[in-house]
């Protein structure tokens, strides 16, 4: 057993937030009883209730900050029948809306404890075992999707920010001038250029307005059919860049678009960036963790080739929120794109050797510990059960799929990964006809809000090619086969109740 260094005290300040441990353990007990109770009642729950804002203000109500304090036991009970009332259960064996996983509950236990010891990440000083453990978190991350264990990485907030982390580290790396002096008017006329495919999540935008580029440093990409970017095209426009004076110095490959889970081609996607020089970022924020399981895409295994790549262990690794996690090939890239200025009071976070200091690996100075939840949760059930999990829920999404196939009132468009599309088509309708598609988009649209108010199940929409389509995004692990069989009826139903009702006269001639 570990000997515990202890210290004297005096008599401790009398201070209103302290909690003795007796008090501590008698509310955590209670706390973790009505947690227990609400993860075991919830597939009896709807999944939203369903309330608007203003019912929600109307239940927290409007009072001014109070002037004394209320007892804990008191703030506890309250919290708990707030949260647990009037919430969106993302947990919830029918939520497979956003790429919003449930919490693992041995994570929620880990924030707990995280919170309780309550390290600074940024410093080694101030938190060595925390960055130990996170630096571990981070080479079993790289283990998992097969990327260089040896890979520089960080822990940040979510896929928006592992992405701008990994963009940042292209910029410093690929500019031929000293941006940080000079800014990024140091070469004059020359554009910068990153391309992307027109299916890349929305970062990509942010990135470029915050970090100075400007929306036309863009170079968009066109999807093909399969909602895959356009290599030849990719290929051609890198060389017509080059050839009027432009700077090419990034490309990023999506492993698991938002609307349809499609995989690029992330290997062709490689080949094309090493043969011009440019940087080669994966966004892997929905899709990286699933190059884990057996039935994903073979294309999954380009993120070996990649210079970056972003994933979000709050999605597939069924961490709480907040986890995202950037990986760069090169830590020294890394760590050029943030170690900065180096003022007198950060001498303690730099007097001994071989401290892993990650205020040097990304933007933030302070930083809590994200990693708990991630390293325990990868200790209890190792590759083989995310490999199981993961691929248990892409099987449910081709599950759901099908059974959209073979259904007379639904039309099924794709199915990537653990996302399937489709749509409720009355049988009576014949889709391709331009009115009927322009009431089908509409009918869609508001069945959808329907679904999401019902709370019998909660799903987002795609737009493929123009056609409004329902999405279902699979990344639960309490999401079982009963519930996708259970689906079709639920949308069939709420949608021959709103067809009933919206219908406009002038499509009848359209009858089938």
């Amino acid at each position: 057993m570990e000997t515990i260094k202890t210290i004297q005290i005096g008599e401790p300040r009398n201070a209103p937030l302290e909690m003795s441990p007796e008090e501590f353990r008698a509310l955590g007990y209670r706390l973790v009883d009505q947690v227990a109770e609400f993860l075991g009642s919830l597939p009896r729950r709807r999944v939203s209730p369903g309330e608007s804002p203003r019912e929600i203000r109307a239940i927290l109500g409007d009072s001014p900050l109070p002037e004394k304090g209320t007892a804990a036991a008191t703030l506890l009970d309250d919290a708990v029948r707030l949260l647990v009332n009037h919430s969106l259960f993302n947990g919830h064996p029918r939520f497979m809306g956003f790429i919003t996983s449930p919490a693992a509950p041995l994570g929620a236990l880990g924030e707990l404890l995280a919170a309780a010891v309550n390290p600074n990440v940024g410093g080694w000083v101030l938190s060595p075992m925390a960055s130990e453990i996170e630096a571990q978190t981070i080479r079993w991350i790289a283990e998992l999707i097969g990327y260089p264990r040896e890979a520089g990485g960080i822990l940040v907030t979510g896929g928006t920010m592992a992405n701008f982390v990994a963009f940042l580290a292209a910029r410093k790396a690929k500019l031929p001038w000293d941006a940080r002096t000079h800014g990024l008017a140091g070469d004059g006329a020359r554009r910068m250029r990153v391309y992307a495919s027109t299916e890349t999540h929305t970062w990509i935008h942010k990135a470029v307005d915050l970090f100075g580029l400007g929306l036309d440093s863009i170079a968009w990409i066109s999807a093909n059919s399969d909602q895959r970017i356009n290599t030849t095209e990719l290929r051609e426009r890198i060389s017509a860049d080059k050839a009027k004076g432009d700077l090419p110095f990034m490309v990023i490959g999506t492993a698991g678009t938002v609307s349809t889970g499609a995989v690029d081609p992330l290997p062709e996607i490689a080949s094309i960036a090493r043969e011009h020089g440019l940087w080669f970022h994966v966004d892997g924020a929905y899709g990286g963790f699933a190059a884990v399981a057996p039935n994903a895409p073979a294309d999954l295994r380009g993120i070996s080739e990649a210079d970056s790549v972003a994933v979000d262990p709050h999605k597939w690794l069924y961490a709480p929120l907040e986890a995202g996690c950037t990986l760069v090939r090169d830590r020294n890239a890394l760590r050029d794109a943030f170690t900065q200025h180096h003022p007198s009071y950060y001498k303690l976070l730099e007097d001994r050797e071989e401290t892993l200091n990650f205020f040097e690996y990304g933007p933030e100075n302070s930083r809590g510990f994200r990693a708990l939840k991630i390293w325990l949760a990868l200790r209890q059930v190792g590759r083989e059960g995310y490999a199981q999990m993961i691929g248990d829920d892409i099987r449910l999404a081709k599950a759901l799929f099908e059974l959209a196939a073979a259904h007379p009132e639904l039309q099924a468009f794709r199915q990537g990964l653990s996302i399937a599309t489709f749509r409720y088509v009355p049988r009576d309708l014949t889709p391709g006809v331009a009115n009927v598609e322009e009431y089908l988009n509409h009918l869609n649209s508001e069945l959808l809000g329907r679904l999401q108010a019902s709370g019998e199940a909660f799903l987002t929409n795609a737009v493929i090619g123009g056609t409004f389509a329902l999405r279902a995004c699979i990344v639960n692990f309490r999401t079982s086969l009963a519930d996708i069989r259970a689906l079709p009826g639920i949308i069939t139903r709420l949608g021959a109740d709103l067809d009933a009702a919206l219908r406009p006269k002038a499509l009848q001639d359209n009858i089938a």
